[in-house]
Protein backbone atom coordinates (compact mmCIF):
# COMPACT_ATOMS: atom_id res chain seq x y z
CA UNK A 1 0.00 0.00 0.00
CA UNK A 2 1.30 3.90 -0.66
CA UNK A 3 2.68 5.66 2.43
CA UNK A 4 2.64 9.56 2.96
CA UNK A 5 0.30 10.18 0.49
CA UNK A 6 -3.30 11.46 0.36
CA UNK A 7 -4.64 8.31 -1.11
CA UNK A 8 -4.56 4.58 -0.85
CA UNK A 9 -3.19 2.23 -3.37
CA UNK A 10 -3.51 -1.86 -3.24
CA UNK A 11 -2.26 -4.33 -6.18
CA UNK A 12 -5.04 -7.29 -6.21
CA UNK A 13 -3.96 -10.92 -5.95
CA UNK A 14 -6.19 -10.51 -8.94
CA UNK A 15 -4.22 -8.25 -11.11
CA UNK A 16 -6.71 -5.13 -10.22
CA UNK A 17 -4.50 -2.33 -8.87
CA UNK A 18 -7.48 -0.18 -6.53
CA UNK A 19 -7.14 3.53 -5.57
CA UNK A 20 -8.50 5.51 -2.93
CA UNK A 21 -9.28 8.91 -1.62
CA UNK A 22 -11.11 8.62 1.69
CA UNK A 23 -13.21 12.21 1.65
CA UNK A 24 -15.40 11.43 4.68
CA UNK A 25 -16.99 14.78 5.08
CA UNK A 26 -19.17 13.93 1.81
CA UNK A 27 -22.02 11.23 1.21
CA UNK A 28 -21.01 10.26 -2.32
CA UNK A 29 -18.74 8.21 -4.14
CA UNK A 30 -17.52 8.71 -7.16
CA UNK A 31 -15.65 5.48 -8.68
CA UNK A 32 -14.26 5.11 -12.05
CA UNK A 33 -12.61 1.70 -13.89
CA UNK A 34 -9.96 2.90 -15.85
CA UNK A 35 -8.95 0.45 -18.53
CA UNK A 36 -5.55 0.61 -19.73
CA UNK A 37 -6.47 0.73 -23.60
CA UNK A 38 -7.63 3.67 -26.45
CA UNK A 39 -6.79 4.50 -29.69
CA UNK A 40 -3.18 4.75 -29.39
CA UNK A 41 -2.86 0.96 -28.88
CA UNK A 42 -5.34 0.08 -32.00
CA UNK A 43 -4.53 -1.98 -35.19
CA UNK A 44 -4.80 0.15 -38.18
CA UNK A 45 -7.65 -2.03 -39.69
CA UNK A 46 -9.38 -1.52 -36.05
CA UNK A 47 -9.69 1.78 -36.09
CA UNK A 48 -12.38 3.03 -33.47
CA UNK A 49 -12.74 -0.24 -31.87
CA UNK A 50 -12.00 1.13 -28.13
CA UNK A 51 -14.78 3.80 -28.27
CA UNK A 52 -17.07 1.34 -30.31
CA UNK A 53 -16.42 -1.38 -27.07
CA UNK A 54 -16.97 1.71 -24.67
CA UNK A 55 -20.48 1.76 -26.54
CA UNK A 56 -21.14 -1.78 -26.23
CA UNK A 57 -20.60 -2.44 -22.78
CA UNK A 58 -23.75 -0.58 -22.49
CA UNK A 59 -26.32 -3.02 -24.67
CA UNK A 60 -26.29 -5.31 -21.90
CA UNK A 61 -24.13 -8.48 -19.44
CA UNK A 62 -25.40 -11.83 -18.81
CA UNK A 63 -27.04 -10.69 -15.70
CA UNK A 64 -28.01 -7.43 -16.58
CA UNK A 65 -30.29 -6.00 -19.56
CA UNK A 66 -29.59 -2.52 -21.06
CA UNK A 67 -33.17 -0.83 -19.73
CA UNK A 68 -31.70 -3.09 -16.69
CA UNK A 69 -28.88 -0.75 -15.64
CA UNK A 70 -30.46 1.83 -16.67
CA UNK A 71 -33.48 1.68 -14.21
CA UNK A 72 -30.68 0.56 -11.62
CA UNK A 73 -28.86 3.68 -11.66
CA UNK A 74 -32.16 5.58 -12.11
CA UNK A 75 -33.45 4.35 -9.10
CA UNK A 76 -30.48 4.46 -6.56
CA UNK A 77 -30.09 8.33 -7.87
CA UNK A 78 -26.87 8.04 -9.30
CA UNK A 79 -25.66 8.33 -13.08
CA UNK A 80 -22.98 6.67 -14.91
CA UNK A 81 -21.54 6.84 -18.24
CA UNK A 82 -17.96 6.28 -19.83
CA UNK A 83 -15.59 7.71 -22.31
CA UNK A 84 -12.66 6.72 -24.30
CA UNK A 85 -9.24 8.83 -24.67
CA UNK A 86 -6.31 7.54 -26.96
CA UNK A 87 -4.56 6.03 -23.87
CA UNK A 88 -7.25 5.06 -21.65
CA UNK A 89 -11.07 4.00 -21.48
CA UNK A 90 -13.34 5.05 -18.40
CA UNK A 91 -16.46 3.42 -17.36
CA UNK A 92 -17.67 5.87 -13.83
CA UNK A 93 -20.13 6.15 -11.87
CA UNK A 94 -21.35 8.86 -8.74
CA UNK A 95 -23.67 7.25 -6.56
CA UNK A 96 -24.58 7.41 -2.33
CA UNK A 97 -22.00 5.94 -0.29
CA UNK A 98 -24.75 3.21 0.80
CA UNK A 99 -25.17 2.59 -2.94
CA UNK A 100 -21.67 1.57 -3.79
CA UNK A 101 -21.73 -1.98 -3.14
CA UNK A 102 -24.69 -2.38 -5.81
CA UNK A 103 -23.28 0.29 -8.31
CA UNK A 104 -19.81 -1.80 -7.91
CA UNK A 105 -21.56 -5.02 -8.62
CA UNK A 106 -23.54 -4.19 -11.79
CA UNK A 107 -20.67 -2.34 -13.56
CA UNK A 108 -18.18 -5.36 -12.98
CA UNK A 109 -20.85 -7.88 -14.52
CA UNK A 110 -20.88 -5.27 -17.57
CA UNK A 111 -17.11 -5.42 -18.03
CA UNK A 112 -17.02 -8.84 -17.15
CA UNK A 113 -19.37 -10.22 -19.29
CA UNK A 114 -20.36 -8.37 -21.88
CA UNK A 115 -22.71 -9.80 -24.50
CA UNK A 116 -21.48 -8.15 -27.93
CA UNK A 117 -25.06 -9.53 -29.26
CA UNK A 118 -24.87 -8.81 -33.05
CA UNK A 119 -27.97 -6.83 -33.61
CA UNK A 120 -26.45 -4.56 -30.53
CA UNK A 121 -23.20 -4.25 -32.73
CA UNK A 122 -25.35 -3.56 -35.93
CA UNK A 123 -27.65 -0.88 -34.43
CA UNK A 124 -24.71 0.64 -32.60
CA UNK A 125 -22.96 1.00 -35.42
CA UNK A 126 -25.66 2.97 -37.03
CA UNK A 127 -25.05 5.86 -33.69
CA UNK A 128 -21.77 5.80 -33.94
CA UNK A 129 -22.10 6.78 -37.34
CA UNK A 130 -24.10 9.57 -36.66
CA UNK A 131 -21.61 10.27 -33.78
CA UNK A 132 -19.37 10.92 -36.64
CA UNK A 133 -21.26 12.67 -39.17
CA UNK A 134 -21.97 15.36 -35.91
CA UNK A 135 -18.51 15.56 -35.67
CA UNK A 136 -17.54 16.36 -39.38
CA UNK A 137 -20.21 19.13 -39.09
CA UNK A 138 -18.57 20.63 -36.02
CA UNK A 139 -15.57 21.82 -37.98
CA UNK A 140 -14.52 23.62 -34.47
CA UNK A 141 -14.39 20.45 -33.23
CA UNK A 142 -12.81 18.34 -35.78
CA UNK A 143 -10.22 20.88 -36.08
CA UNK A 144 -8.01 19.57 -32.96
CA UNK A 145 -8.21 15.95 -33.86
CA UNK A 146 -7.23 17.09 -37.04
CA UNK A 147 -4.40 19.02 -35.49
CA UNK A 148 -3.09 16.34 -33.29
CA UNK A 149 -2.90 13.72 -36.46
CA UNK A 150 -0.98 16.46 -38.33
CA UNK A 151 1.30 16.95 -35.36
CA UNK A 152 1.81 13.24 -34.21
CA UNK A 153 1.86 11.52 -37.89
CA UNK A 154 3.00 8.06 -38.01
CA UNK A 155 3.04 8.07 -34.18
CA UNK A 156 -0.23 6.20 -32.66
CA UNK A 157 -0.99 8.91 -30.97
CA UNK A 158 -2.36 10.47 -34.34
CA UNK A 159 -5.29 8.31 -34.49
CA UNK A 160 -8.52 9.71 -33.75
CA UNK A 161 -10.77 8.18 -30.87
CA UNK A 162 -13.93 7.84 -33.15
CA UNK A 163 -11.85 6.12 -35.76
CA UNK A 164 -13.61 5.54 -39.19
CA UNK A 165 -16.60 4.54 -40.78
CA UNK A 166 -14.70 2.59 -43.25
CA UNK A 167 -12.78 0.57 -40.19
CA UNK A 168 -16.38 0.26 -37.91
CA UNK A 169 -18.09 -1.83 -40.85
CA UNK A 170 -15.39 -4.10 -41.11
CA UNK A 171 -15.61 -4.74 -37.42
CA UNK A 172 -17.15 -8.15 -36.92
CA UNK A 173 -18.12 -9.89 -33.63
CA UNK A 174 -14.88 -11.97 -33.07
CA UNK A 175 -12.68 -8.87 -33.83
CA UNK A 176 -15.12 -7.35 -30.76
CA UNK A 177 -13.96 -10.53 -28.28
CA UNK A 178 -10.42 -10.70 -29.74
CA UNK A 179 -9.84 -7.23 -28.86
CA UNK A 180 -11.41 -6.97 -25.57
CA UNK A 181 -9.72 -10.15 -24.25
CA UNK A 182 -6.02 -8.77 -24.93
CA UNK A 183 -7.01 -5.20 -22.94
CA UNK A 184 -9.99 -5.52 -20.73
CA UNK A 185 -7.49 -7.51 -18.12
CA UNK A 186 -6.99 -7.33 -14.47
CA UNK A 187 -3.36 -6.10 -14.83
CA UNK A 188 -5.10 -3.66 -17.63
CA UNK A 189 -7.43 -2.41 -15.06
CA UNK A 190 -6.88 0.62 -12.45
CA UNK A 191 -10.06 0.75 -10.14
CA UNK A 192 -10.63 4.28 -8.92
CA UNK A 193 -12.76 5.65 -6.13
CA UNK A 194 -12.85 9.38 -4.40
CA UNK A 195 -15.77 10.28 -1.72
CA UNK A 196 -17.33 8.47 1.60
CA UNK A 197 -15.98 5.18 1.16
CA UNK A 198 -12.46 3.41 3.14
CA UNK A 199 -9.98 1.80 1.49
CA UNK A 200 -10.52 -1.88 3.22
CA UNK A 201 -14.52 -1.73 2.29
CA UNK A 202 -13.57 -0.68 -1.53
CA UNK A 203 -11.64 -3.70 -2.15
CA UNK A 204 -14.04 -5.98 0.06
CA UNK A 205 -17.04 -5.07 -2.50
CA UNK A 206 -14.45 -5.25 -5.83
CA UNK A 207 -15.70 -8.37 -7.60
CA UNK A 208 -12.72 -10.64 -9.10
CA UNK A 209 -14.05 -9.42 -12.41
CA UNK A 210 -11.90 -9.35 -15.79
CA UNK A 211 -9.93 -12.61 -16.72
CA UNK A 212 -6.26 -12.61 -18.00
CA UNK A 213 -5.62 -13.30 -21.11
CA UNK A 214 -2.47 -15.06 -22.51
CA UNK A 215 -2.59 -14.25 -25.97
CA UNK A 216 -2.35 -10.39 -25.92
CA UNK A 217 -2.89 -8.46 -29.57
CA UNK A 218 0.16 -7.39 -30.63
CA UNK A 219 0.59 -3.56 -31.70
CA UNK A 220 1.28 -2.37 -35.09
CA UNK A 221 5.03 -0.59 -34.83
CA UNK A 222 4.29 2.73 -36.53
CA UNK A 223 7.08 4.70 -37.95
CA UNK A 224 6.93 8.75 -36.68
CA UNK A 225 7.07 11.10 -40.03
CA UNK A 226 7.72 14.60 -40.11
CA UNK A 227 4.57 17.09 -39.51
CA UNK A 228 4.16 19.61 -42.31
CA UNK A 229 4.53 23.14 -41.24
CA UNK A 230 0.95 24.13 -42.59
CA UNK A 231 -2.40 21.80 -42.96
CA UNK A 232 -5.14 23.14 -44.41
CA UNK A 233 -8.55 21.01 -44.88
CA UNK A 234 -10.95 22.82 -47.55
CA UNK A 235 -14.23 23.09 -45.91
CA UNK A 236 -17.31 25.48 -47.41
CA UNK A 237 -17.22 27.07 -43.92
CA UNK A 238 -18.10 31.12 -42.67
CA UNK A 239 -14.91 30.80 -40.42
CA UNK A 240 -11.32 29.60 -40.62
CA UNK A 241 -10.57 27.30 -37.66
CA UNK A 242 -7.38 27.68 -36.56
CA UNK A 243 -5.09 25.41 -34.28
CA UNK A 244 -1.26 26.38 -34.00
CA UNK A 245 1.20 24.61 -31.92
CA UNK A 246 3.97 22.19 -31.22
CA UNK A 247 4.51 19.07 -29.94
CA UNK A 248 5.91 19.07 -27.11
CA UNK A 249 6.55 16.79 -23.59
CA UNK A 250 5.29 13.75 -21.66
CA UNK A 251 2.95 14.30 -18.93
CA UNK A 252 5.76 13.44 -15.86
CA UNK A 253 8.17 16.02 -17.31
CA UNK A 254 9.72 18.31 -14.99
CA UNK A 255 8.95 21.53 -16.88
CA UNK A 256 4.90 20.50 -17.21
CA UNK A 257 4.09 22.96 -14.02
CA UNK A 258 6.32 25.84 -16.02
CA UNK A 259 3.96 24.88 -19.39
CA UNK A 260 0.58 25.38 -17.42
CA UNK A 261 2.00 28.77 -16.02
CA UNK A 262 2.81 29.41 -19.61
CA UNK A 263 -0.46 28.27 -21.44
CA UNK A 264 -2.39 30.19 -18.81
CA UNK A 265 -0.46 33.42 -19.54
CA UNK A 266 -1.20 33.01 -23.32
CA UNK A 267 -4.91 32.17 -23.72
CA UNK A 268 -5.85 30.42 -20.36
CA UNK A 269 -8.65 33.26 -20.03
CA UNK A 270 -10.45 36.43 -20.79
CA UNK A 271 -7.24 38.18 -18.95
CA UNK A 272 -4.40 36.29 -21.60
CA UNK A 273 -2.57 38.31 -23.87
CA UNK A 274 -3.99 36.11 -27.00
CA UNK A 275 -7.53 37.01 -25.78
CA UNK A 276 -6.92 40.50 -25.33
CA UNK A 277 -4.92 40.71 -28.21
CA UNK A 278 -6.81 38.96 -30.63
CA UNK A 279 -10.38 39.36 -29.34
CA UNK A 280 -10.70 42.14 -27.15
CA UNK A 281 -8.60 45.11 -28.58
CA UNK A 282 -8.91 43.94 -32.46
CA UNK A 283 -12.04 42.26 -32.50
CA UNK A 284 -10.47 39.40 -35.47
CA UNK A 285 -11.79 36.44 -32.85
CA UNK A 286 -15.01 35.58 -30.68
CA UNK A 287 -12.98 32.05 -29.95
CA UNK A 288 -9.64 32.17 -28.71
CA UNK A 289 -7.94 30.20 -26.54
CA UNK A 290 -5.05 27.56 -25.54
CA UNK A 291 -4.78 24.45 -24.07
CA UNK A 292 -1.99 21.47 -23.71
CA UNK A 293 -2.45 17.65 -23.39
CA UNK A 294 0.05 15.80 -22.02
CA UNK A 295 0.24 11.66 -22.58
CA UNK A 296 2.57 9.56 -20.97
CA UNK A 297 5.26 9.35 -23.55
CA UNK A 298 4.45 12.82 -25.36
CA UNK A 299 2.50 15.83 -25.30
CA UNK A 300 0.77 18.96 -27.59
CA UNK A 301 0.44 22.58 -26.91
CA UNK A 302 -2.49 23.78 -28.79
CA UNK A 303 -3.74 27.44 -29.56
CA UNK A 304 -7.01 27.77 -31.40
CA UNK A 305 -8.72 30.43 -33.17
CA UNK A 306 -12.16 30.60 -35.03
CA UNK A 307 -11.64 33.59 -37.68
CA UNK A 308 -12.90 35.22 -40.63
CA UNK A 309 -11.08 33.46 -43.87
CA UNK A 310 -9.46 36.90 -44.81
CA UNK A 311 -8.54 37.65 -41.09
CA UNK A 312 -6.39 33.76 -41.15
CA UNK A 313 -2.57 35.10 -41.87
CA UNK A 314 -3.04 38.26 -39.29
CA UNK A 315 -4.74 35.90 -36.84
CA UNK A 316 -1.54 33.22 -37.25
CA UNK A 317 1.13 36.37 -37.58
CA UNK A 318 -0.31 37.70 -34.49
CA UNK A 319 -0.14 34.55 -32.45
CA UNK A 320 3.37 34.31 -33.65
CA UNK A 321 4.18 37.61 -32.26
CA UNK A 322 2.73 36.75 -28.48
CA UNK A 323 4.82 33.75 -28.48
CA UNK A 324 7.38 35.52 -29.50
CA UNK A 325 7.03 38.25 -26.73
CA UNK A 326 6.29 36.48 -24.22
CA UNK A 327 10.31 35.19 -24.17
CA UNK A 328 10.90 38.79 -24.09
CA UNK A 329 8.85 40.63 -21.83
CA UNK A 330 7.13 38.29 -19.21
CA UNK A 331 6.43 40.48 -16.19
CA UNK A 332 6.19 38.71 -12.87
CA UNK A 333 2.69 40.00 -12.45
CA UNK A 334 1.52 37.84 -14.62
CA UNK A 335 3.41 35.20 -13.71
CA UNK A 336 1.82 35.46 -10.16
CA UNK A 337 -1.57 35.97 -11.55
CA UNK A 338 -1.21 32.70 -13.97
CA UNK A 339 -0.48 31.00 -9.97
CA UNK A 340 -3.21 31.91 -8.52
CA UNK A 341 -5.53 31.14 -11.50
CA UNK A 342 -4.27 27.69 -11.32
CA UNK A 343 -4.60 27.20 -7.65
CA UNK A 344 -7.99 28.03 -7.40
CA UNK A 345 -9.20 25.52 -10.04
CA UNK A 346 -6.99 23.33 -8.38
CA UNK A 347 -8.79 24.09 -4.82
CA UNK A 348 -12.23 24.22 -5.99
CA UNK A 349 -12.28 20.89 -7.92
CA UNK A 350 -11.51 19.20 -4.20
CA UNK A 351 -15.58 20.57 -3.88
CA UNK A 352 -16.47 17.49 -6.66
CA UNK A 353 -15.78 13.59 -5.58
CA UNK A 354 -15.94 13.39 -9.48
CA UNK A 355 -13.45 15.87 -10.37
CA UNK A 356 -11.47 14.15 -7.17
CA UNK A 357 -11.88 10.86 -9.08
CA UNK A 358 -10.68 11.86 -12.67
CA UNK A 359 -7.67 13.84 -11.66
CA UNK A 360 -6.11 10.93 -9.49
CA UNK A 361 -7.26 8.48 -12.17
CA UNK A 362 -5.52 10.46 -15.05
CA UNK A 363 -2.56 11.55 -13.16
CA UNK A 364 -2.06 7.78 -12.01
CA UNK A 365 -2.54 6.01 -15.53
CA UNK A 366 0.10 8.80 -16.99
CA UNK A 367 2.45 9.33 -14.75
CA UNK A 368 2.47 6.46 -12.48
CA UNK A 369 1.53 8.78 -8.89
CA UNK A 370 -0.83 11.41 -7.85
CA UNK A 371 0.19 14.36 -6.12
CA UNK A 372 -1.24 15.58 -3.56
CA UNK A 373 -2.94 19.25 -3.89
CA UNK A 374 -0.29 21.31 -1.59
CA UNK A 375 2.24 19.46 -3.49
CA UNK A 376 0.96 20.51 -7.05
CA UNK A 377 0.61 24.26 -5.66
CA UNK A 378 4.38 23.99 -4.23
CA UNK A 379 5.50 22.88 -7.71
CA UNK A 380 3.89 25.73 -8.95
CA UNK A 381 5.00 28.20 -6.37
CA UNK A 382 8.48 27.06 -6.82
CA UNK A 383 8.28 27.93 -11.04
CA UNK A 384 10.55 30.96 -11.83
CA UNK A 385 10.47 33.72 -14.71
CA UNK A 386 13.43 31.84 -16.78
CA UNK A 387 11.56 28.58 -16.28
CA UNK A 388 8.61 29.75 -18.47
CA UNK A 389 10.71 31.38 -20.94
CA UNK A 390 12.47 28.29 -21.21
CA UNK A 391 9.79 26.40 -22.27
CA UNK A 392 8.59 28.83 -24.72
CA UNK A 393 12.25 29.47 -26.13
CA UNK A 394 12.59 25.51 -26.58
CA UNK A 395 9.39 23.81 -27.08
CA UNK A 396 7.10 26.89 -29.24
CA UNK A 397 10.16 28.20 -31.64
CA UNK A 398 8.89 29.46 -34.53
CA UNK A 399 10.39 26.71 -36.78
CA UNK A 400 9.04 23.90 -34.28
CA UNK A 401 5.27 25.70 -34.28
CA UNK A 402 2.88 23.58 -36.87
CA UNK A 403 -0.67 25.39 -38.55
CA UNK A 404 -3.45 23.19 -39.15
CA UNK A 405 -6.47 24.64 -40.05
CA UNK A 406 -10.42 24.12 -41.65
CA UNK A 407 -12.45 26.66 -43.71
CA UNK A 408 -12.53 27.76 -47.36
CA UNK A 409 -9.22 29.58 -47.67
CA UNK A 410 -5.73 26.94 -49.52
CA UNK A 411 -2.50 26.13 -47.89
CA UNK A 412 -1.14 28.53 -50.82
CA UNK A 413 -3.43 31.52 -49.95
CA UNK A 414 -2.49 31.59 -45.57
CA UNK A 415 1.49 30.62 -46.97
CA UNK A 416 1.44 33.42 -49.38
Amino acid sequence: MAEDKFYKLSRLSSGITVLTEEVPSVRSVALGFWIKVGSKKEPLNLLGISHFIEHLVFKGSKKYSALKISEIFDSLGGEINAFTSKEYTCFYTRLLDEHIPKGLEVISDMLQNPLFKEKDIKSEKRVVFEEIAMYEDTPDEKIHDLFASVVFKGNPLSKNVLGKKETLLSIQRDDLFSFYRSHYTPKNTVLVASGNISHEELIEHTLPALKENSNPVCEEKLSEEKAPELYIEEKKTEQMHLCIGAKVFAANHPKRFALAILDTILGGGMSSRLFQEIREKRGLAYSVYSYHTLYSDSGLFTIYVGTSPKQAKTVISLVREEISKITKNLKQKEIRRAKDHLKGHLVLSLESTSSRMNRLGKAYLSQGEALSIDELIQKLESVVREEVVEVAENWLSPEKLIIVGIGPSQSSEIAS
